[in-house]
């Protein structure tokens, strides 16, 4: 006796786009990408924070990295997410910033007063307290260090990417890029008392 097939199976409902990300790059709808900026602000804005050291300047360059994605939205072909695209494009903007800072000052001027940095060794504290003033000495330290070394110690300890990634992005040699992370955690582990 043949054996009846069974019925066919609904195709499950494809996943909905990225919060209002066709919306903003088909029509440059403002309020689809008022939702793209309000979901990934505070990625883009901790990550030029990171990458400056300078609060101030984390801001303006977040905000040219929207105003920028804004102008750009129509040619995001989404092969990647959103948010990956956003973040290519801020590390893009502050290695750009950066670039165009050093042409105009022809030398960067390193901290060199690490003693300022290190952790205050003050009454024994709650753990989290003591946590929340490590985390706090970090980024001090972090932003204490010189603008190149910072860079990568961001791009490769901090988001992750590779040493040839962060090479071809700053225009520097593999070699280069080592030696400096190296140099960045050795400040880093002289600023912290390690």
């Amino acid at each position: 006796m043949p054996v009846d097939p069974q019925p066919p199976v609904a195709a499950a409902p494809a996943a909905p786009a990225p919060a209002g990300a066709d919306r903003a790059a088909g029509a440059r709808d403002p309020d689809a990408f008022e939702t793209v900026y309000r979901e990934h602000v505070g990625r883009v804005h901790a990550l030029c924070l990171r990458m400056t050291g300078d609060a101030r300047e984390a801001e303006e360059l977040t905000q040219d990295v929207f105003v920028r994605a804004w102008e750009r939205l129509p040619s995001f072909r989404g092969e990647s997410a959103l948010g990956t695209w956003l973040h290519r494009l801020a590390v893009n903007v502050v290695l750009e910033t950066a670039r165009g800072t050093r042409r105009r000052e022809r030398r960067v001027e390193p901290t060199s007063d690490l003693a300022a940095l290190a952790p205050a060794m003050g009454a024994a504290g709650a753990a989290p307290d003591e946590r929340i003033a490590l985390d706090m000495d970090l980024e001090r330290a972090i932003a204490g260090l010189p603008r190149a070394v910072r860079t990568v110690f961001v791009l490769h300890d901090i988001e992750g990417y590779r040493h040839d990634e962060i090479a071809r992005l700053t225009g520097g040699a593999v070699g280069t890029m080592r030696s400096q992370l190296h140099r960045a955690r050795r400040l880093l582990m002289e600023a912290l008392g390690r």
